[in-house]
């Protein structure tokens, strides 16, 4: 089934980044479109507590926050579409995004379909998120004042996120799979100059421990098949994130070599008209309000553009 309607622009996700964009574009009269997903609102959607997005004196839900701004952009004349895109055509004007029912026409596109955390895929880890199980160290540290955490990863990330940790914990424990690390030399070095952080190394984490919330990561030993408890109130997994860019690239969308959406001149892609913003092209500092600046970025440039197309 195909919408009749060109849009001005289509959004295609639903987290701080393209419901910014959102009410950026309704604002300007745009009458922006919004692809969803089947559950909108993005990675915050599975957060507890946000004490970091400005203007909440006492902190926020992950949920609340989110559903708040889909009132916003609602409120405004935004349409969202509760689907997932499954394609995109940015060969020819007006561009066409299809859902899994409807395909839908474009003037302009924002991709705005974030990153997903890569997890270990252990029993008991997506139970207990946000009940001491997290994969952002600067979202949710400080909820471990004094506390015991374990770090799961070898690479760059899991040396920052354990440093970052060791602001609010007792004591950090980067746990590994193999001797040798990923991680940069220097990287590495201040991980290990931190007295507050102990390594275990070759060894598989098998579980998370604990009923109501974290109490200990399950470990065994490469060599010896031999397995302990670790005692911990926090387990963070930092390896790596994957930006949602698979049905872009199909479309020509340039990334780089780990996913993320290369973006040309502020928010434009390598496709004229085509616009990025938030974590899909964010691998640095992923947080809601860096996604939401991007989301009123891509917006003004999409407006700006718009004009400009309008104007030859």
């Amino acid at each position: 089934m195909l919408d009749k309607i060109t849009h001005n622009v289509i959004i295609i996700g639903s987290g701080p980044a393209g419901l910014t964009a959102a009410l950026y574009a309704a604002r300007a009269d745009l009458k922006p479109l919004v692809i969803a997903g089947l559950e909108p609102g993005g990675q915050l959607m599975q957060t507890t507590e946000v004490e970091n997005f400005p203007g909440f004196v006492n902190g926020i839900m992950g949920p609340e926050l989110m559903d708040n701004m889909i009132k916003q952009v609602e409120r405004f004349g935004t349409k969202l579409v509760r689907d997932n895109a499954v394609a995109v055509d940015f060969s020819k004007k007006p561009f066409a995004v299809k859902t899994s029912s409807e395909e839908f026409l474009a003037n302009s596109v924002i991709i705005a379909t974030g990153a997903t955390a890569n997890w270990l895929g252990l029993p008991n880890e997506q139970r207990l998120r946000g009940k001491g199980v997290s994969a952002c160290a600067t979202c949710d540290g400080f909820f471990f004042k004094d506390k015991d955490i374990v770090v799961a990863g070898g690479g760059d990330s899991a040396m920052e996120e354990a440093n970052f940790l060791t602001k609010f914990g007792k004591s950090v424990t980067i746990v590994h799979r193999r001797e040798d690390f990923k991680a940069s030399k220097i990287m590495l070095a201040r991980a290990r100059a931190n007295s507050k952080i102990k390594f275990v190394t070759n060894v598989a984490i098998t579980d998370i421990i604990g009923e109501e919330k974290v109490e200990g990561v399950k470990i065994k030993h490469n060599q010896s098949g031999q397995e302990e408890v670790l005692s911990a109130q926090g387990f963070f997994v930092a390896i790596g994130h994957t930006p949602t860019t698979k049905i872009f690239k199909e479309a020509g969308i340039e990334t780089d070599e780990k996913g993320y959406v290369k973006v040309f001149n502020h928010t434009h892609t390598n496709t004229e008209g085509v616009f990025v913003a938030g974590d899909v092209n964010d691998p640095r500092y992923r947080q809601a309000i860096s996604a939401a600046g991007m989301g009123c970025m891509a917006a003004l440039d999409v407006e700006k553009y718009l004009a400009e197309q309008e104007g030859h």
